[in-house]
């Protein structure tokens, strides 16, 4: 006897091309996946109850299975899934009891689920095309956002199953933020140059000084926006190349002292300390790296106290890390700041930055360096006292 009778593989069947439908139609392939979780359920379970019964005398030899138990069916799915009959929860998977509560069985389903929408739609069952999204904010707790999915089965009973969009939720939210930050990242020295040149196309580009200045002030909001353009580049190609696993070889005390001579032009070039020992090379991107010690170094340049050091370490840690830390003793940064110093546009004091030609997104690209070099980053601060920014990277190991 096969695993399954042959009406169940029809019905696997009709779930496979009702998913293919939902990817052709939307083109969302996390959509697809909901919809052949759901359908599959619901026809398994329906082939399950649906099937005949075998006599004894037809029982399935040793050796041979028969249709799978319906918690099997349900713990086989890795989202919470839940089978309604009469309004009440009849079954629910492991997922579904951690997420409402292990005591949802046999609940009233508006007690269970907890949610408005969820409740409206599964008490009207007529209602709504079958397999339509849900969304549901606040299930669970205040920030999560679920979506549902209910399919209706041959005797009255529905299959509902979760899935957590939250990650997604944010990631769009993070994506909307971004393009909006940036548009006014840019749209800000735009307005500033289109002022000065409609000011000097008036009477006031008759003056010499007057027109050097506005040329001045021209140039220095044309190189902001050419410093932003730049980073966003530069994210958009480290995001683009996060999964794939550096290749280079890179002499880290080699490419500080490049670096350290690249800015010997700076003002402050002579506060710059180094401590560099004898460490492995990192296996790395080093056009990356490079820009990583560019943005870390020029940070603490930028907001140390003139006059007092900037130190830079680089030392083994332990037998399998290198350790590349830059000190400044500047005005520090308030604790509450900390956790959200990598994200992009981000700024503690945006007029000081901004003067000091930041472009806010200096260390969310030190953050995906990091990350694509599976290294980790810490940065400590002291109100008063100054910060240091600490990266940990994996040694090359040596064959």
């Amino acid at each position: 006897m096969p695993l399954f009778g042959t009406r169940t593989l029809l019905a696997l069947g009709v779930a496979a091309l009702a998913a293919i439908a939902a990817l052709l139609i939307t083109g969302d392939v996390q959509a697809c996946l909901a919809v052949l979780v759901c359908t599959t359920a619901a026809v398994l379970i329906a082939a399950g109850a649906g099937e005949a019964e075998p006599s004894p005398a037809a029982a399935p030899a040793a050796g041979h299975y028969g249709e799978p138990p319906l918690d099997e069916i349900l713990e086989a799915v890795a989202e919470p899934l839940l089978v309604i009959g009469e309004n009440h929860v009849a079954a629910a998977n492991g997922a579904a009891r951690e997420l409402l509560g292990q005591h949802i069985l046999g609940e009233d389903v508006r007690v269970a689920i907890r949610h408005p929408a969820a409740a409206e739609r599964l008490m009207n069952p007529g209602e709504g095309a079958p397999g339509a999204p849900i969304h549901l904010v606040g299930l669970g707790t205040r920030d999560q956002r679920w979506e549902m999915r209910v399919r209706g089965l041959e005797d009255g009973r529905q299959i509902v199953h979760l899935v957590d969009r939250t990650g997604s939720y944010a990631a769009e939210r993070m994506r909307v933020d971004f393009v909006a930050n940036a548009s006014h990242e840019l749209r800000t020295p735009l307005a500033s140059l289109l002022g000065y040149v409609e000011t000097l196309l008036d009477d006031a580009g008759d003056d010499p000084d007057t027109r050097r200045r506005f040329l001045k002030i021209m140039n220095d909001e044309a190189r902001r926006m050419q410093r932003l353009v730049d980073d966003l580049i530069s994210l958009s190609r480290i995001e683009a190349e996060k999964y794939r696993a550096p290749d280079q070889s890179v002499d880290l005390a080699r490419l500080i002292e490049e670096v350290r001579l690249e800015l010997s032009g700076s003002a402050r070039a002579a506060d710059l300390v180094t401590h560099v020992a004898d460490v492995a090379p990192v296996r790395g991107d080093r056009t990356q790296l490079s820009q990583l010690l560019h943005n870390v170094i020029g940070n603490a340049m930028k907001y140390g106290r003139e006059g007092t050091p900037v130190t830079l370490v680089l030392a083994p840690e332990g037998d399998s890390m290198v350790r590349f830390a830059v000190s400044d003793e500047g005005e520090g940064i308030p604790p509450a700041h900390l956790p959200r110093l990598t994200e992009r546009f981000y700024r503690v004091d945006s007029g000081r930055s901004r003067s000091l030609g930041g472009t806010g997104l200096g260390l969310a690209i030190v953050k995906h360096v990091v990350e694509r070099h599976r290294g980790r980053l810490d940065i400590a601060s002291t109100v008063g006292k100054g910060t240091t920014v600490t990266i940990l990277l994996p040694a090359q190991r040596v064959s």
